[in-house]
């Protein structure tokens, strides 16, 4: 029987009218393009979450952050399904970087466009295409 459902948290940074993608390296979507994040710990806010994944991963800073949606997915060839809660906030400093070079390839910056989003995208970045999510029209 899987196991009941995880709770990610996704950060959706803006800087220039582009958002943050990595590629990812773990098993777990593998090769797929997301934004960067991970598990919400117990006791912690969505937004201090935000913010330490986003140091973890990407050492940068955000700011104005602010919750702009949630994914429901459901991988059926790992038998994984995760609560994904969208944060949004905007690029504040630092120089992005691999700080985790066994979980993430590369970090690039992408506009927001259906055409020019690299593929595949991780499950949460397509189901916020489903919904037409759209981070810069928030």
């Amino acid at each position: 029987m899987p196991e009941r459902p995880k709770v990610g948290v996704g950060v959706c940074i803006i800087k220039d009218n582009k958002v943050l993608l990595g590629k990812r390296k773990s098993a777990h979507g593998q090769r797929a393009w997301c934004f960067p994040g991970g598990h919400l710990e117990y006791g912690e806010s969505w937004k201090d979450c935000a913010i330490r994944e986003t140091l973890e991963e990407a050492g940068i800073n955000i700011k104005n952050i602010q919750f702009s949606a949630v994914t429901n997915d459901i991988y059926t060839d790992e038998e994984k399904h995760y609560i994904t809660i969208i944060m949004q906030a905007d690029y504040d400093s630092g120089e992005v970087k691999i700080m985790e070079p066994d979980k993430c390839e590369i970090w690039q910056w992408f506009e927001w466009d259906e055409d020019k989003l690299p593929q595949p995208l991780f499950l949460p970045q397509q189901n916020l295409l489903k919904q037409q999510f759209n981070p810069l029209t928030k």
